[in-house]
């Protein structure tokens, strides 16, 4: 059954016959029911699927951070829609016909704001990670007030470890410490900057993999 929204002039939300009525993106729209296809997918579409299950999985735990932080929305494109995109797109390669991440390219986030200049990584005694970077606070449109959020992810536990705002870009250094079940573990660590108002972003630095001491 569906709904009428705004009225006998206006949207409605659900299935009419053959369509189906939506609001999306402040918009009413009509579309046609899809027709179920009984054609087995092809090898190149098996592959987009397998890529687009990996890209996902991986992803959805940082959505919150992509909804703000990864580009603009674009038309019918969401910030999240743009993140599985890129990702699919320029950090996947086939290995014996399996799709893997290519971390070293993958972004967390992607804007306009400053980076980091030099920013380093070191595993530490301790099951910690310390960050050094240098100061930049004159470069475009950097301010040292800018937020520090450090990433990291594990793949053999499928888990990710999110320092938010865990210093300033004045700080220059930051140690983080990790939960004790990541010790000996490595670690893809990335690292990203965000204005103090939250409204932009830098594009994220991929810091390498480290294995915890």
């Amino acid at each position: 059954m569906a709904r009428i929204t705004k009225g006998i002039l206006g949207g409605f939300s659900g299935k009419v016959g053959t369509i189906v009525g939506a609001n999306w993106r402040g918009k009413d729209i009509i579309r046609s029911i899809p027709t179920p296809s009984n054609r087995p997918p092809s090898e190149k579409q098996m592959v987009q699927q397998m890529k687009f299950k990996l890209v996902i999985s991986f992803l959805r735990p940082l959505g919150s951070i992509q909804k703000k932080y990864f580009g603009l929305n674009s038309g019918s494109k969401s910030r999240i829609n743009l993140a599985v995109s890129y990702t699919i797109n320029e950090a996947v390669q086939m290995v014996a016909d399996v799709p893997e991440l290519i971390y070293n390219k993958i972004l967390i986030t992607k804007g306009d704001l400053t980076g980091f200049q030099n920013v380093n990584a070191t595993p530490q005694a301790g099951n910690t990670i310390s960050l050094t970077w240098e100061d930049n606070t004159t470069q475009g449109n950097a301010a040292g007030t800018d937020q520090v959020t450090v990433i990291c992810y594990n793949k053999e536990l499928d888990s990710f470890a999110v320092f938010e705002a865990m210093a300033e870009r004045s700080a220059l250094t930051k140690e983080v410490a990790l939960p004790a079940y990541y010790a000996g573990k490595e670690m893809q660590v990335w690292a990203y900057l965000n204005r103090a108002e939250e409204d932009i972003a830098c594009n994220s630095s991929y810091l390498g993999a480290l294995t915890m001491i």
